[in-house]
C-alpha cells in the first residue's frame, strides 16, 4: 500500500479494464452464465480487469429474503474459478453472508482465482436497509500492482468514500451500479449526466463505472450509461442506456496521479494531522475486514497456479 503523500509508481504502465453494462436475469444461476460468457469473451480480447454491476450475481430489483446460504457460498466458488480459468481479475457485486449478516458487497479476484478484497457497501439507501448491513471500512486493493478503490452504487454522493483511498494510493474506482428509478429520473441520467467526471478530474483517477440496464418490473428502470473516465473528466467509453453492452478502455496510469488529493494531505496545514490519523485508522480496518471476509468466504480447494 503507497504510503501517504508519496507518489505512486505503478507496476503496471497501462491496464485494459471494461465495465459490463447487464440486464439482470430472474436467478442466480441466469446471471453467472452471463458472466461467465462476458469474462470469456473479454479474457480473449487481453482484457486485465472485468468490473460488473451491483448485485450482479442476484439482481437488484427483488426480495433478498430467504437466499441460501451455500448458494452464495457457491457463487464465490463459481467467480473464482472464472477468474483463474481465463487469467482476469474480476470484480462483481453479489450479496454476501458473513456470519449471519447479509452485506451487500464487491468480490475481487486476481487472476489466480483467489479472493483478495471484499467491500462492503457502507452507506446504504433505505432499500438496502432492509435486508443488508453496512460495512463499515473503505476500499483499497493492488490490480497488476496498481492501487485501486470502489464504491457502490449510490455511494457516489459520497466523495470522502473515494477521496480518503486515494489519499492512500488508488488510482483508479471501480463503481459497481444497479440502477432503480422511474422512467423519467431514468432518461434523466442518460448521456453521463451523473457527476462521474467531476469525481474522476477532483481526484485525478480513472473512473470505471458498471450499471445494470433496462426495465426492472414495477415501473423501475436502470438507466445503463456504463462508462469509463479519464482523471481530466474525458470519457473513454459510454454504453448506451438500453442494452446489454461492455465498454472497454486502456488506462495510461501515468496520466492517473492522484495530485489533487495528495496536495490536500499538506494543505492546509491544520489538516495534515486529521488527515494522517483518519489514514492510519483506515489500513487498520482494511485488513481486518478483508481477513474477515476472505476466511468466510474462499473457496475451498486448491486455487489454479
Amino acid at each position: 500500500m503507497a504510503k501517504a503523500g508519496k507518489s505512486l509508481a505503478p507496476v503496471a504502465a497501462r491496464l485494459r479494464v471494461a465495465a459490463v453494462q447487464m440486464v439482470f436475469a430472474a436467478s442466480i444461476e441466469e446471471n453467472l452464465r452471463t458472466i461467465g460468457r462476458m469474462v470469456a469473451h473479454l479474457g480473449k480480447d487481453a482484457v486485465d480487469v472485468v468490473l460488473f454491476p451491483e448485485c450482479a450475481t442476484t439482481g437488484y430489483a427483488g426480495s433478498f429474503d430467504g437466499l441460501d446460504p451455500g448458494e452464495l457460498r457457491s457463487v464465490a466458488a463459481t467467480l473464482s474459478a472464472l477468474a483463474a480459468q481465463h487469467r482476469i481479475q474480476l470484480l462483481v457485486g453479489s450479496p454476501v453472508l458473513l456470519g449471519r449478516r447479509l452485506h451487500n458487497a464487491l468480490l475481487v479476484f486476481d487472476r489466480r482465482g483467489r479472493l483478495v478484497h471484499v467491500y462492503v457497501k457502507c452507506q446504504l439507501t433505505e432499500r438496502d436497509r432492509q435486508w443488508f448491513t453496512p460495512g463499515d471500512c473503505l476500499s483499497l486493493v493492488p490490480l497488476d500492482g496498481v492501487e485501486a478503490t470502489s464504491i457502490l452504487c449510490h455511494e457516489r454522493r459520497y466523495p470522502e468514500l473515494v477521496r480518503i483511498p486515494v489519499m492512500a494510493g488508488a488510482r483508479i474506482v471501480f463503481h459497481p451500479n444497479a440502477g432503480l428509478d422511474s422512467r423519467a429520473v431514468s432518461r434523466s441520467k442518460h448521456r453521463g449526466r451523473d457527476g462521474i467526471a467531476v469525481r474522476a478530474f477532483e481526484n485525478a483517477v480513472f473512473y470505471v463505472f458498471a450499471n445494470s440496464v433496462g426495465p426492472q418490473g414495477g415501473g423501475l428502470w436502470s438507466a445503463g450509461d456504463s462508462k469509463i473516465v479519464a482523471p481530466d473528466g474525458t470519457v473513454l467509453g459510454l454504453a448506451d442506456n438500453r442494452s446489454e453492452s461492455v465498454v472497454v478502455a486502456d488506462l495510461e496510469l501515468a496520466k492517473a496521479t492522484g495530485r489533487y488529493a495528495r496536495e490536500s494531505l499538506e494543505h492546509p496545514h491544520f489538516m495534515k494531522h486529521h488527515w494522517r490519523r483518519i489514514l492510519s485508522e483506515f489500513r487498520r480496518r482494511l485488513g481486518a475486514s478483508d481477513q474477515a471476509f476472505r476466511k468466510a468466504l474462499t473457496p475451498r480447494g486448491p486455487v489454479v497456479s
